[in-house]
């Protein structure tokens, strides 16, 4: 059997007081200036460091919360269909598993690299503890274009890639689930392949999985319906109706082309759609079922979309409307484009849109940004849920699923926005000091083991 290449780092014990690593406590007086390097690793760091301020947190329980439990890198070789073999990086990344089990998606695309995996492993931490279920967070990822590869080779790697990671999954320890370009199928392969390892079925070792396998209904909607609860929790605050509404989302994916239906469904009007082909504008208001069935019909893509007139994905972003869901990927909104956005609410339906460079100049504009790590919570809130049910061996009805979640998210909502008022900060700042503390607080119960 060939040697897998694995680089495992784990975090080491803290020892305050004792030669351990600590922080100086400085931090906590005079933050670093916000810069905006496109790095979602460093814009995670920056609203951590702020909440960090705001908590006053000791040096070492900042030193413990902002760095991973453990990193691994594998390698995993296939042979091609043409006989060579090609070699691909797989990652994973538990950020924290002070809360449960950590949890995270798996993406894959040629720009994954580690720095992005580990804040989206941070993100996952602290939006499990946003929305109050007991999981630590974890990412995963590997670098490979799955529009240049076959069927049969995108299961070979994701078999070898689960296979690489047996020492890592475990219903009890790291559960995955699907992210940018995964799916049900591809939760399936990592199913049969640990399951296989394992000598027994375990269906709660990952999520997002078909509704045959132990999947929940309601999960592939659920990314897209928590950011609609969100949109009109954050509307009401603003003194908006959903029917007086205007929206863009970018990104018609699952996530922004659900939230866009469900919007849509609530009497919003959708003005504006993208994807990565381009994006379409229509002010009186663009057919969703007729967009998603075009992108259904045209292999998922929006190009060339008769319903609107057809802009640029940067456009998009800065159209006059009333709410904003930036649902693509890291980095949209920065410093070099805040300043056009026109919108007065911005609901983060993907991970890290917003750079931390944005931050201050959104504020400044009055716009309310529900961040992501309250806004996107849907989908990880019912993996939770599907979690549950596999432990259970009981399947919920939709009705449940859909009903749990709405609870979930709005009373997320109101600790988030609470929060906020409390120490007068943003919705962003105040989702990662609610997040952030509660973390904190399990940790000095449980103390540290060494």
């Amino acid at each position: 059997m060939a040697t897998t290449n694995d680089l495992v780092t784990s975090r080491p014990g803290i020892k305050n007081g004792d030669g351990g690593t600590t922080i100086s406590p400085s931090i906590y007086k005079e933050p670093a200036p916000i810069v905006d390097k496109d790095n979602p690793l460093e814009s995670m760091m920056q609203r951590f460091d702020r909440a960090a301020e705001i908590l006053q947190l000791e040096p070492g329980i900042y030193q413990y919360l902002k760095t991973p439990v453990k990193s691994v890198i594998v390698s995993i070789p296939i042979q091609m269909d043409d006989g060579s073999i090609q070699v691909f990086d797989g990652y994973r990344v538990i950020h924290n598993d002070i809360l449960g089990p950590s949890k995270g998606g798996i993406r894959y695309a040629p720009d994954v690299n580690l720095d992005e995996v580990k804040a989206l492993a941070a993100w996952m931490t602290w939006k499990c503890a946003v929305v109050d279920i007991p999981f630590g967070g974890a990412k995963g990822g590997v670098r490979c274009d799955p529009r240049k590869l076959t069927m049969q080779q995108i299961e070979k790697i994701t078999r070898r890639f689960t296979a690489n990671m047996l020492d890592v999954f475990g219903p009890n320890r790291d559960i995955p689930a699907p992210d940018v370009n995964t799916n049900e199928q591809i939760m399936a392969w990592i199913l049969d392949t640990y399951s296989m390892h394992t000598h027994r079925t375990e269906p709660g070792v990952v999520t997002g999985k078909p509704l045959v396998l132990g999947g929940s209904l309601g999960r592939r909607e659920a990314t897209g319906r928590g950011v609609m609860h969100s949109a009109l929790r954050g509307m009401d605050k603003i003194g908006l109706k959903p029917k007086n509404a205007t929206v863009a989302v970018e990104g018609f994916g699952n996530v922004g082309s659900i939230s866009a239906e469900l919007l849509h469904e609530q009497g919003a009007k959708i003005i504006g759609i993208s994807d990565i082909s381009g994006a379409y504008h229509n002010p009186n208001g663009i057919d969703i079922a007729a967009a998603i069935k075009w992108s259904e019909t045209h292999n998922f893509l929006l190009e060339g979309f008769p319903g609107g007139e057809k802009i640029t994905n940067e456009e998009l972003l800065t159209l006059n409307c009333d709410v904003l869901v930036p649902a693509a990927r890291e980095d949209r909104i920065t410093k070099r484009n805040a300043h056009n956005i026109q919108a007065k609410l911005i609901v983060e339906g993907a991970n890290g849109p917003t750079t931390a460079g944005a931050d201050p100049i959104l504020e400044s504009k009055g716009v309310l940004v529900v961040p992501d790590i309250l806004a996107n919570a849907g989908g990880v809130t019912v993996s939770y849920f599907e979690w549950v049910q596999n432990r259970g061996g009981y399947h919920w009805t939709l009705d449940v699923v859909n009903e749990r979640l709405a609870t979930t998210m709005n009373a997320a909502f109101d600790r988030v926005y609470d929060t906020s008022l409390k120490h007068k900060i943003s919705l962003r700042l105040a989702a990662y000091v609610l997040a952030i503390d509660k973390v904190a607080r399990v940790l000095r119960l449980r103390g540290i083991y060494g």
